[in-house]
């Protein structure tokens, strides 16, 4: 089986809130004949070095990554960045951990609202579920309940109706700010990129990101950006003389519309760029 993209740079893994391991992703990048793979889990790097040692035997080259969860100051809006290739881990993952534990407060909060409904659903059962990711997703609190059979998959209606942010166990987190995130990653020496511009509409804050010189490309390629909003990216990256990113953005099953790995990514010169950087 023979993928149609040779790079897929955003791919999650059980470190985040995908479904499979480090092993398992790149033993499937490998069967479909990517060249370069970025593991960008969320807000954590724990999976880069696995990988890297895995691509090393697999012949499949691993770009270390990570898409880090932020919010524009300004409007208000949720934005993804995805870091490539940072030089200093150390000081990026001391800045992360205090996103994944805000994270995991969130969702033990949203835990005990949801066992008012299903008293069977407690923290502990969610930390159990949780226990090989870095902290807990949506993912960790859903498939307890599609595993005592109160939904038949772990991302679906019943998901939207508890914990999406309209939903009614929902609780609000706090993100770090989207520059002071670009200016990390700069300090660090890596490029920032952002990610999948049509499902936050970020294109005005791409352009505006792109004039103030912070960000070094967008990510053109993804599931959720349709033909237009490509097109829209390309001529953004043409006026500012941005990088050219693509990937799939594989969770395994836990997606609303899961899609396979080298679903969507970039060419091997858009990868080798970012190396370069």
């Amino acid at each position: 089986m023979k993928c149609e993209n040779d790079c897929d740079l955003h791919v999650h893994t059980t470190y985040s809130d995908a479904s499979r391991n480090v092993r398992e992703v790149m033993e499937y990048a490998k069967m479909i004949g990517l060249k370069y793979i970025a593991i960008t889990d969320h807000d954590t790097m724990a999976g880069v070095e696995e990988a890297e040692y895995l691509g090393e035997a697999l012949g499949v080259k691993v770009i270390p990554g990570v898409e880090i969860s932020s919010r524009d100051e300004e409007t208000g809006r949720s934005v993804h960045v995805l870091c490539y290739n940072p030089q200093d881990c150390m000081l990026l993952e001391s800045f992360l951990k205090k996103t994944r534990e805000r994270r995991q407060e969130q969702k033990l909060k949203m835990v005990d609202k949801i066992r008012e409904i299903y008293p069977l659903l407690n923290r502990e059962v969610v930390k159990k579920y949780a226990e090989n990711s870095k902290s807990i997703y949506e993912c960790h609190i859903m498939q307890p309940l599609c595993d005592m059979g109160y939904t038949n998959t772990a991302v679906g209606e019943l998901m939207v109706s508890l914990i999406s942010s309209k939903g009614s166990c929902f609780v609000p987190s706090r993100y770090p700010k989207t520059k002071e995130v670009i200016n990390l990653i700069r300090h660090v020496g890596g490029v920032a990129v952002i990610a999948h511009a049509q499902q936050f509409n970020s294109f005005e804050l791409i352009e505006r990101y792109a004039r103030e010189n912070l960000i070094r490309g967008v990510e053109v390629w993804h599931p959720r950006n349709d033909e237009e909003s490509r097109q829209r990216l390309l001529m953004i990256a043409k006026r500012y003389k941005l990088l050219l990113t693509g990937g799939s953005d594989y969770h395994g099953q836990y997606a609303r519309n899961p899609k396979p790995l080298g679903f969507c990514g970039c060419s091997i010169n858009d990868a080798e760029r970012i190396i370069k950087q």
